[in-house]
């Protein structure tokens, strides 16, 4: 079975190193769009434009990618908390006939209560869910009905309409990763594509198994993701060294900061990507070559599949095998290992190519010389 891979867009921008660091690159519309590029041309799938109070706005950032992308999907974060239903719609519509059919939604109700109150949002893990299912199950009927009229406990519509139509019926897919009860019977309920972060093998399989009969419920079904970073080099060895030298420039004070940081946020998620790993140096393979060092200092997904490609590829096909179809991947500095994960990994995994020429692709580091080459 073929897999689709996606790539990362760092859009609270890059780095050499976790923590403290002067290596860190901005966040600049270029940069995004110089990744961006070399993933489309590499073979990526997709490409996940994340959201959050430090990034770019990620509907403004996938519109400035509609002229320089050909084929890869954009997965956007929908932020069900903070738009209207109704005028969603119309976005999600408007650009995905810009991008000829490739929107992808990533839908987020929100893990941190404090970014939300910042944002005018005042409501609780359970209510943020129950919010999402008002909004879902409105704007699903927004790309279905001619007119919706919805009086819930969080939204109310009368005579609401979209008239703008999307290329992707009925509508763009969406994807959605949770780990709570709430979170799970949305996924049942709502989406297409359930994403988990990357835990043990055995974990992923029983969050699938669980959305997979809550969807049934509904007489659905779903598919199934993980998200992921990798650190793959030739060796084991050298992936191993590249793992300890991102985080070599962690103080402890940097990573109790952290912790306490995401200790304070209401997202099972997040507390189990701290479980994993527990702000301890350690203990960070958790599972063989899955790595929870990233999440020492970063929110969200924390974990690596950290080896050589042989290695990294059987770790993903053993996610396949607990029915992961897709795989959001990410790695540091985000261009350089997107060509990196690319050469060395892609000609190994079903469906894909190995990389040869690409385009007019300018990459930095160790691979200048051969981007240059290419074009």
């Amino acid at each position: 079975m073929s897999l689709d891979i996606f790539w990362f867009l760092p859009t609270s921008g890059d780095t050499r190193y976790l923590g403290k660091s002067d290596s860190g690159r901005a966040p600049t519309n270029a940069y995004m769009r110089q990744i961006a590029v070399a993933a489309d041309e590499l073979g990526y799938d997709g490409l996940l434009i994340p959201t959050g109070s430090s990034c770019l706005d990620p509907w403004v950032t996938a519109a400035s990618l509609a002229p320089v992308t050909r084929r890869i999907k954009l997965l956007v974060a929908l932020r069900t908390s903070l738009g209207n239903v109704t005028a969603s719609a119309r976005q999600a519509a408007t650009l995905d006939e810009a991008l000829g059919g490739r929107l992808l939604l990533n839908v987020v109700p929100g893990g941190d209560a404090s970014e939300l109150a910042a944002d005018g949002v005042f409501l609780s893990h359970n209510e943020r869910y129950e919010h999402a299912g008002e909004f879902l199950t409105v704007w699903r009927r927004l790309f279905a009905e001619k007119q919706v009229d919805f009086d819930g406990r969080h939204i109310r519509v009368e005579k609401a309409q979209n008239l703008i139509e999307p290329v992707q019926k009925p509508h763009p897919p969406l994807y959605f990763g949770g780990s709570s009860d709430a979170a799970h019977e949305i996924a049942g309920e709502h989406i297409d594509t359930y994403l988990t972060w990357g835990e043990p093998p055995e974990a992923v399989a029983a969050k699938f198994a669980d959305v997979r009969a809550r969807a049934a419920k509904y007489g659905r079904k779903v598919r199934f993701g993980v998200r992921l970073h990798v650190i793959v080099r030739e060796t084991n060895e050298e992936a191993w060294a590249a793992a300890d030298s991102l985080i070599s420039k962690l103080t402890d004070e940097d990573i109790a900061r952290a912790q306490q940081n995401y200790a304070n946020m209401d997202s099972v998620g997040q507390r189990r990507m701290a479980e994993l790993h527990q702000g301890r140096r350690d203990k960070l393979e958790i599972s063989p070559n899955l790595w929870a060092g990233v999440g020492l200092v970063r929110g969200g997904a924390g974990t690596a599949l950290v080896g050589d490609p042989t290695t990294v590829a059987a770790r993903l096909q053993e996610y396949a095998d607990a029915g992961a179809e897709s795989f959001v991947l990410s790695g540091y500095p985000h261009l350089e290992e997107a060509w990196r994960f690319a050469e060395l990994v892609f000609p190994l995994l079903p469906g894909k190519q190995a990389v040869t020429t690409v385009g007019n692709v300018q990459t930095g580091g160790a691979f200048d010389g051969r981007a240059r080459a290419a074009s």
